[in-house]
């Protein structure tokens, strides 16, 4: 077969084998899944044996997972192993999500958002993560980070990343912050 680049096979788990028999496992994926262009980490995706240059993302994140949660209700043993899976966190590049029209990034935001809602759309990504979880036969726990990092617009880097001030990091959490409420609450899951 003639090398074409680097392929994302979405129907298939190659180093599977390396998890199983351990005690716990957390899997996590989105945030790669959003990039296009020189941003992508893959040059073509893969389902069966057709190849195809570019597909809807969304629809290739629902392909993959599906696969994943397959793999594990097949080959994951739940007597010996604890799954989780890491929901969807969220990005803040809008600000007329969040009611704020002016901010076009998370840059100046300082403050989260108050309340137990986001006043913006609900993210594409938490939708695809909670049906494929919902169709698995086994019970996995899922640490539903969405609403607690749609609150958090003012977590980000943004200018601070260290790209100097014209890149905006609105996808990436600063430290301490949001993963240490997530960490929290995947330490109250293990002592439950």
């Amino acid at each position: 077969m003639k090398k074409i680049g680097k392929v994302l096979k979405l129907d298939s788990i190659g180093t599977g084998n390396l998890w199983k028999g351990v005690d716990m496992l957390i899997f996590n994926t989105y945030h790669w899944w959003t990039h296009s262009g020189r941003s992508q980490t893959w040059d073509y995706f893969q389902v069966g044996q057709k190849v195809v240059k570019e597909m809807d993302h969304l629809e290739a994140y629902k392909i993959a997972l599906t696969t994943w949660a397959k793999w594990v209700d097949s080959n994951i043993d739940f007597s010996k192993t604890k799954v989780f899976f890491q929901g969807v966190a969220a990005v803040h590049i809008d600000g007329k999500e969040w009611k704020e029209p002016k901010a076009r990034t998370c840059r100046g935001q300082t403050q989260p958002l108050m309340g137990t809602s986001y006043p913006g759309p609900s993210h594409p990504g938490e939708a695809i993560v909670k049906s494929v979880l919902s169709t698995m036969a086994k019970p996995i726990y899922l640490l539903d980070i969405t609403l607690l990092t749609q609150l958090r617009k003012d977590g980000h880097p943004s200018i601070y990343a260290g790209m100097g001030s014209k890149f905006v990091d609105c996808s990436h959490w600063c430290l301490p912050g949001a993963p240490d409420a997530w960490n929290g609450l995947l330490y109250a899951v293990l002592n439950f």
